[in-house]
Formats: C-alpha cells, structure tokens, sequence
C-alpha cells in the first residue's frame, strides 16, 4: 500500500510520514489485489481521495472509520460491483472475491442450505439438489436413480468434504438448512450470507460487519475460522476485541485517506494518538505562517512589487491548501438526562419461573437489583436474555415467583430491534415530538443543538428516519434515550451498528451515569469495560449471577473456558507465517480420509442425540422423575458436548 504525502493528507509531518512509509506494505509478487490513486464522490462529499491499497495472502485487515466515511464502498468496489470515477484497479487473474454485505438479497424460495452450498459453485449445485433429494418425506424408483447419480458426482469431486463444511458452518451458526431465507429476519439472513462466505474458500475474503448479530460463541468460532483462512481478508468491524484477536493490519478510512498501520488495535491506537498530535501540531505551524503572510499582503504596493511576486505566489497557494484541508470532524457529545434518585432496592426477584412451549427460559432465579449496579446478560442468541429483562420490568408475568420494584423509578428502553422508530418521521419530529426544545439536565437545549451533539447536520436532521444508515438510526434512538430523565437504563444490543469513537463515548457516560444499567450486549470489550456483575445464562434455565465483566465471567466459568477461550496465536506484523514452510500441504492418507467420513457421521449422530437429550431434559415433568434419572440425563448430555467439542477439534486437523 502507497499513501500520497501532501499538506492536506491527513497525517502531515514529515517525521510521521517516514515512520508509516517504513512500515507500508509494499506492493510484491505476493499481492493478490492492488487500487492506486482511486477516487469517488457522491455529490460534492469525496469518500476516497487518490486512495491506494494492495491486499496480500495471509493478511487479515481490519477496516475502521466513522460511519458514513465510504468503507462499504470501497468493499464494493474491490468485489467490483461498482466502479470507482478514477483509479486504477488490478487483480490477479481467476481471483475469486466473496463480500459479505451488510443486506444480503435473498433470491425466492431459496433454502438457507441452497444459498451457503451457492458459494461453491458446481459442486454446490450438486450438493443443494442431493440435499433437497434426500430431505424428501417420500423418494420413489426415479428420484433413488437420480440420489445415485448425484453421490457418484460428490465421490468424484471431493463433495462430501464441501458438505461436511457447509454442516459445520450451519451448525456454529445455529441455522436450520431447510428453512427459506427470505423468511428469516435480516441478522439471520446476514448469518446464512457468512457461512455462504466462509465455505466458498475464495482468495480474498471482505466482510462487512461480521460481528453483527452474532452471539459470543459465534464470534469466537469466526475468529478461530479467519485465523486459520489461508487467503486475504479485509473486514470492516466496530467490535474492538475481534480487532485485536484477528487482524495483522489495521487499514483505516480517514477523511478519503486510506493509511495502514501495521499491528494489532491496541497499536493502531498508541501510533494513531501520537499521528493526531503531530498533526495538530503542524497545521498550528501552518497557520501561523498564513496569518503571518496574510498580515503582509495587507501593508500595500510594496507586496505587489517585482521582486516580491513569487512570495505573493506562495501565498495564494498556501490559502488554496488551507481550503482544501479536511480537518478532522467533531465527536459526538452524549450526555445522559438524568432523572430524580430511585430508591435503593430497584428490582427484586424471587424465584422466578418462565418457559416459552417446552423451552426453559429461567429456574428457580432470584436477585436483588441495587442502584447504581451496572449489570451485564451474557447468553447465546435465542436463550432468552430479552424475555428475562421483559420479566423484569413487569412487562411479562413469570409463570411461577415474583418481582417487585422499587421507588420512584423512571425507565428507559434500547431496544435492539428499533421498533421505538417511526420511519416516516424526520429525526426532529423524532426527538422533539413537536417541541422546538427539550430540557437536558435543568437546561433547555434547542432539538436542532441537541441533534447536532448526535452529528446530526441541521440537513440531516430534518431528514425522515427510513432514509438513515444502520449507524445513525442507532445514534437517533440513542439520542431519545439520552433526552428523557431516567435512573434504570435498559439497554438491548446497543453497540450494533455504532463506530468505535461513538461506542468509546457512550461507554464513558455509563460509567459517569449514577444509576442502574441493565445491558445485553456480546461485545465483550464494551461489557469489560462498563459492567459491574453479570447475569451469564449456563443452559436449562439456569443462570448465574458473577462478579466482574465478560472477562472474569471467562476466567470463572469452568464450561466457557474450554470452549470460549480463543487459541493464542502470535500474530507477525507482516502478515505471514513465522513456521518453516517445509513443502506441499500434505495429502489425506486412505486413513485419514475413512476417518474423516467416520467422524462425519459420527458430529451427525451425535448431535442428533443431543437434540433428543435436550427436548426431555426440557419436558415440564422431567425434574419430576428421580434424582439418579435427572443426574443421569444431565450428565449423559455433558459427555456429549464434549465428544462434540472432540469430534469437531480432529475433523479441523483433517480438513485442514
């Protein structure tokens, strides 16, 4: 990657520029992808200005900016779906890209299994009609001759293994194959997309917003898979521990600049504070000298001699840098509208019960909620984090126990689903609700000020909600929340969709804020850094109250380390391997292949076993039975998850 130097470039010293230039990734016979001097605007706004970018293999770059800066277009325009106003672009040829998109396009009728085993191309069309086949209630003479005839294709082009991978992704994915994805909601759509990704095995991998919608457990998986992915990848992720864990590079996208800083986040961080500073410290220089030549200009004719030309020159170009310098923009300024004081004991709940059909949400949980606890819920998708903080607030009854409130509670909800938003409304009438101002903390404030807090432009804030971004509906509901005066804070997946400055400053104003926070969030950064205690769901209805965030909740949990704990990988700066590389990738022995389609069907077997162990342990009459019945079944379903955990460690060994 090249970065131009020029006054108006965002990092501006000298000093600075030798130090990135040393570190730059330079174009080599290993580069896979290459854009020089790309440019593209829409309207009067250039999102990239002369940007250069070259992907190497093995490199894992994490793209970053604030929301609106260009990096789903530039993702765009590296999977050539569209095309920049100038620029070059060169690519190895035959490269395969996949791009995963932040909304997925789901074709009619197309089943979740179709649209992963579509990545693969020939082989996947095989496998989609043998799955839709053999999935059939009833197969007669003439669909038995076409199974044959479809198993004899997979046994010749090495199929089965693409199937054993498109039924791993699945399952970590927790998706059902057979069902339509254009039933399915946008983030479990946005999951179909990601295995499609995955299992495709192109040369360069882009991704956009991976991370969302995404329980812990997925998270970890993915960033095991794009540890091990031997091609490029360039992903674009506000989540800062996914950062830090996969990526080589950091690119970042900074007023139309692509600049990349080798590393992991934690040394973007210390290199870009100290790139900042010098800049600032350089445009001070600079315009210093403007004002000095401007106060010349001023004394009269002498300026305008001869002699004194190139000077007069010299400014008028410096004015003319000076216009074209991209400072860079505000931060966001949150400030919780805090209400009068709660009473000390906000919520408490005994011994609540609460299933949904024949699924067990909670058991027999009990808590005290005191003001000021900031308290995370930690729990895979689908377990029932929101339906246990609807209990809470009184919103659903429990089956069985009680919950009481305290006093003088004033609350307010984040809902991830952002039902709270009219789409017709404009962000004013949003806020406002008709007023021309609101009160924040004793203070009338003007809708339009406050928005602007939100980096809402007075033309952006009149705009309707339906025409904003995933960030910034995300910025407008925080903006509501922020506006009403509360003491319980109820945040649902608040960190989806905002960028890593935004979510830097709301964290700093849930640990300002003196009241109570209850939060469900699988960015395990946010939760270290702003959560007290939290509520983990273990399974069953069981949930557990522990000290500290997401991090000691980790340490603590003898069922989440094995499985959760990331191997540790030392990550080269370079992006390349340090083992030796001593030949070809070994070819699987007739062994290794008989025990790779023995351990197929053994994760098959045994995670139907595990599905039928589940639905009794969740029959309502199951802790009914005798205590040696109830130990028995608990155990027998523990030892399956771990020969699970086993099974599918050696499958990866094999495949790989």
């Amino acid at each position: 990657m090249v970065v131009q130097y020029s006054q108006t470039a965002p990092v501006q010293s000298a000093l600075l520029y030798n130090l990135i230039e040393r570190f730059q990734c330079i174009k080599s016979p290993m580069s896979l992808l290459a854009i020089s001097n790309l440019s593209i605007a829409f309207g009067h706004h250039r999102l990239l200005d002369n940007a250069n970018l070259s992907l190497d293999k093995k490199q894992r770059v994490g793209l970053i900016g604030r929301n609106g800066e260009g990096k789903s277009t530039l993702l765009a325009i590296l999977d050539q779906r569209i095309t920049a106003d100038e620029g070059d672009f060169r690519a190895r040829p035959g490269l395969k890209i996949a791009l995963l998109d932040q909304t997925p396009d789901p074709v009619e009728n197309e089943s979740v299994f179709d649209l992963v085993a579509r990545g693969l191309g020939d082989t996947g069309q095989v496998l989609a009609e043998y799955h839709q086949v053999s999935t059939m209630a009833a197969i007669d003479h003439v669909q038995l001759k076409r199974l044959d005839e479809l198993q004899q294709k997979l046994d010749n082009s090495d199929g089965w293994n693409a199937h054993a991978r498109i039924n791993k992704a699945l399952s970590r994915l927790n998706l059902n194959a057979d069902d339509r994805v254009s039933a399915l909601s946008g983030g479990w759509q946005r999951r179909a997309a990601l295995a499609q990704a995955l299992v495709s095995n192109p040369d360069i991998l882009l991704l956009d917003e991976p991370t969302n919608h995404l329980d812990t457990d997925a998270i970890v998986w993915l960033e095991r898979q794009l540890l091990k992915f031997k091609g490029a990848i360039l992903f674009v992720t506000h989540d800062r521990e996914f950062l830090q864990n996969v990526c080589t590079d950091i690119l970042e996208l900074d007023r139309g600049k692509l600049v990349n800083w080798p590393g992991g986040y934690s040394d973007y961080l210390s290199h870009k504070a100290a790139a900042l500073e010098q800049e600032r410290r350089q445009n001070a220089i600079f315009d210093k000298k403007l004002a000095k030549e401007e106060a010349w200009i001023r004394q009269g004719i002498k300026a305008r001699r001869t002699r004194n030309e190139g000077r007069a020159r010299a400014l008028q170009k410096m004015r003319t840098e000076q216009a074209r310098r991209r400072n860079k923009p505000s931060n966001a300024r949150l400030e919780i509208n805090k209400g009068s004081e709660s009473g000390k004991t906000v919520i408490e709940a005994e011994n609540i019960n609460f299933k949904i059909n024949q699924q067990i949400i909670v058991r027999d949980f009990s808590t005290r909620i005191i003001r000021g606890d900031r308290i995370g819920l930690i729990g895979p998708n689908g377990i029932g984090k929101t339906t246990l903080l609807r209990i809470l607030l009184k919103e659903i009854e429990p089956q069985a126990g009680s919950v009481q409130h305290g006093t003088h509670l004033k609350v307010a909800s984040f809902d991830q689903s952002r039902a709270q938003l009219d789409l017709e409304k404009t962000i004013v009438d949003m806020i406002g609700q008709g007023r021309e101002k609101i009160s924040i903390n004793g203070k009338d404030k003007h809708v339009i000020s406050y928005l602007a807090d939100f980096l809402f432009a007075p033309g952006r804030a009149r705009s309707p909600i339906k025409s904003l971004s995933g960030g910034e509906r995300a910025r407008v509901l925080l903006a509501m929340l922020f506006s009403k005066p509360v003491n319980l804070l109820i945040m649902d997946e608040p960190t989806n969709d905002l960028d890593i400055e935004t979510l830097e400053l709301l964290e700093e104003q849930l640990l300002q804020y003196k009241g109570t926070l209850l939060m469900v969030s699988h960015d395990r950064r946010f939760l270290d850094n702003v959560v007290t205690s939290t509520l983990s769901f273990e399974g069953m209805g069981r949930i557990n109250d522990n000290v500290g965030g997401y991090s000691d909740w980790l340490q603590h949990s003898s069922k989440a380390r094995p499985r959760n704990t990331p191997e540790k990988t030392v990550k080269p700066v370079s992006g390349k391997s340090d083992r030796k590389i001593t030949g070809k990738k070994k070819k699987p022995g007739f062994k290794e292949q008989r025990e790779l389609s023995a351990l197929t069907a053994k994760i098959e077997h045994l995670e139907n076993h595990q599905t039928s162990l589940t639905r009794t342990i969740s029959e309502p009459d199951f802790y009914n039975r005798s205590r040696n019945e109830i130990n028995a079944a608990l155990d027998e379903i523990k030892s399956i998850s771990t020969q699970l955990e086993r099974c599918w460690q050696r499958w990866e060994e094999l495949d790989s």
